[in-house]
């Protein structure tokens, strides 16, 4: 612990700008053991019980929470309505905060105090990769957070330990194109897609590169930049999905300001950022689907890996159809960057 602190704060006097998980990879450690480390601020470690953890935030009032994954950060803010849970995971919706979360991974949990006093709750996977931050934004509730954190402190002294990355699935040698076409034809809800896929056996973005134009065609990488620009200016409201395996967080409204830094893309409103970094968007897709209530319609973007980075829709309930104002948008967009 102690050559971690030291080789950090070292780093950090030559780039005091790093972030967490930049500073953990050039030290050749997990962000998680550099957290536990206290490089970052002062740290309780909790106990892995996340369903617990997860119907207590609501106690918190106005927090931030951020998901990202290595192309796209997205942080929301508002109040943590109560989860609903599954058989794979919980649903937290009904208010700003919406999110998507599968427990599957989750592994280490920690309570952070940063030297500037802000508190916050992060949650690692088992390599030590971070799934989901919530950071406490209404300082009147320290003392709800600070009871949190006591009722789910690790008493222990484990040290924490990570695992090494599992190993990529070995691609198909073939897609049976016809039967993927036949699942996705038959689809009545967007909700279907991921087990439709993992019926047929193959991955997303292979899916949408093999299934045929009228259902999925490839665009140019560069689309989100004109994509949010668009919508900025319209005040057309947008979905715009981002995270990882364990944790996806949503965005549903207008988008405002669209700021460009370099290679970052960012979304920077009042209660929603996105910051995207298009150095490592490869490919992106328009991508049509069936359902009862007809067409719904997608821009998705992906890494070199094939690993979902965004995905962008116009704002929509089921029983209500899309907007014609986003299928026009997507239009326009398959026309100038197709």
């Amino acid at each position: 612990m102690n050559a971690i602190v030291e080789s950090y704060r070292t780093l950090r006097a030559d780039q005091p700008r790093l972030r967490a998980r930049d500073a953990a990879r050039t030290l050749g450690i997990s962000e998680a053991e550099l957290v536990a480390a206290g490089c970052t601020g002062e740290v309780r470690r909790l106990v892995p019980d996340f369903r617990g953890l997860l119907e207590a935030l609501p106690s918190l009032g106005a927090v931030t929470v951020i998901c990202r994954n290595e192309a796209a950060v997205h942080e929301k803010k508002g109040p943590f309505t109560p989860p609903e849970f599954g058989a794979s995971g919980a649903i937290v919706h009904g208010g700003p905060i919406d999110l998507r979360l599968f427990l599957g991974p989750w592994r280490h949990a920690f309570a952070q105090r940063e030297p500037s006093g802000r508190r916050s709750l992060q949650i690692f996977d088992a390599q030590g990769v971070a799934v989901m931050k919530v950071y406490l934004d209404d300082e009147a509730r320290y003392e709800a957070f600070d009871a949190l954190v006591e009722r789910f402190a690790d008493r222990g002294d484990a040290p924490v330990v990570v695992e090494p990355p599992p190993a990529r699935a070995a691609c198909r040698d073939a897609v049976d194109v016809e039967l993927l076409r036949r699942r996705w034809l038959a689809m009545r809800d967007t909700h279907e897609f991921f087990g439709m896929l993992r019926d047929v056996g193959v991955e997303r973005e292979v899916a949408l590169a093999v299934v045929g134009q009228d259902l999925s065609r490839e665009l140019r990488p560069d689309v989100a930049d004109a994509l949010l620009r668009a919508a900025a200016e319209r005040g057309l409201p947008i979905m715009v999905f981002a995270g990882n395996h364990g944790a996806i967080n949503i965005h549903t409204g207008p988008v405002q300001r669209i700021v460009r830094m370099e290679h970052w893309l960012n979304v920077l409103d009042p209660d929603f950022n996105l910051h995207l970094d298009t150095r490592l968007v490869r490919r992106a897709f328009r991508v049509r689907k069936p359902t009862s209530d007809g067409t719904v319609t997608s821009i998705e973007l992906f890494d070199e890996h094939g690993e979902a980075v965004v995905l962008f829709f116009g704002e929509r309930k089921p029983g209500i159809p899309e907007l014609a104002a986003w299928r026009a948008l997507v239009e326009e967009l398959e026309a100038s960057h197709g």
